[in-house]
């Protein structure tokens, strides 16, 4: 029953700002993860109900919609017979208010031609996505039960970068799964490497009682799991310094979130940065600006994995 997902709903973290969950539950059966178990198959809700609630976020202040399901790709499966997330991002960019549209969570086997395109097509679906991968080694995906090989990882991202030129990429991996030898580390190592995420979340494999992968064999030793994690880590932090130093030099349209606690600089987010879960952008303005607003960012340099610029 989601029938609790379409009564009126209190605002959650930034006012400007606000997910919008447009299904419960998952289908995938991924052999590591308890989700189907706990919150059942995956249940779209309907159009309706969601333009209606984007329409109160919307009249309540919010600028940016961030669509959130256990597999956003895959909204309206359940419900028409084939994926209908182009339809519903088309409809929700008709609401008055709205300026951008953020999608997380897109498995990588459901990621369209047609998706694609709209993120050219649509000046208001943000050039962000984030593909939950997984892992790279074949052994490895197939014993987690994912449905996409390291092929077709390969040929999906070659395809965003090529026809997306500026689009941000985040993901997600597990290391130390069940059966992953140094062998199977070192082709995820290497293809993050050639690969290169904007983004990027790695877990030690946690045992989920119920879950298929509980029982397999040939699990991987707890100090083992966090020194692979540890070096994903390392490799990352290379990777994504070298891109946020491409950055300096470039303006941003930069949503504005509040004052940083020094009372100097302002902070916000542009299209490349998702809420709570990546950096920010800190900037000067030499007239005010409140929470909310949209502005021009030139960033000047950075600290850490934080971007510091001026407003133009």
């Amino acid at each position: 029953d989601i029938g609790y997902l379409e009564n009126t709903r209190m605002l959650s973290g930034s006012g400007s700002s606000q997910y919008l969950k447009i299904a419960e539950g998952c289908s995938n059966h991924c052999t590591y993860c308890v989700i189907p178990l706990l919150r059942g198959p995956f249940r779209s809700r309907t159009a309706e109900s969601i333009v209606k609630e984007a329409e109160y976020l919307a009249g309540s202040g919010a600028k940016e919609l961030i669509l959130i399901a256990q597999d956003v790709s895959r909204y309206g499966e359940d419900l028409y017979g084939e994926s209908r997330i182009v339809e519903l991002i088309r409809m929700l960019s008709d609401i008055n208010g709205v300026k951008w549209i953020r999608l997380l969570y897109c498995y990588p086997e459901r990621i369209t031609d047609e998706l694609i395109a709209e993120f050219n097509r649509n000046p208001k679906l943000l050039k962000y996505l984030d593909i939950p991968i997984q892992h790279a080694s074949d052994k490895i995906l197939k014993l987690m039960g994912r449905k996409c090989g390291k092929n077709d990882l390969v040929k999906l991202l070659t395809k965003l970068r090529k026809e997306v030129p500026d689009i941000i990429l985040r993901t997600t991996l597990i290391t130390g799964f069940p059966g992953e030898t140094e062998e199977d580390f070192e082709i995820l190592i290497d293809f993050i490497k050639k690969y290169k995420f904007d983004r990027l979340g790695v877990f030690a494999y946690s045992r989920e009682e119920d879950t298929p992968a509980y029982t397999m064999k040939n699990q991987v030793d707890d100090i083992i799991k966090s020194q692979r994690r540890d070096r994903i880590l390392v490799v990352q932090q290379k990777a994504s310094e070298a891109m946020m130093k491409k950055r300096i030099g470039k303006a941003y349209e930069v949503l504005v979130e509040g004052v940083a606690d020094d009372g100097v600089f302002y902070y916000g987010r542009s299209y490349a940065e998702a809420p709570e879960i990546d950096p920010v952008i800190y900037f000067t303005s030499p007239d005010p600006v409140e929470a909310g607003d949209f502005v021009t960012v030139k960033i000047a340099s950075n600290s850490g994995m934080d971007l510091i610029g001026y407003r133009q």
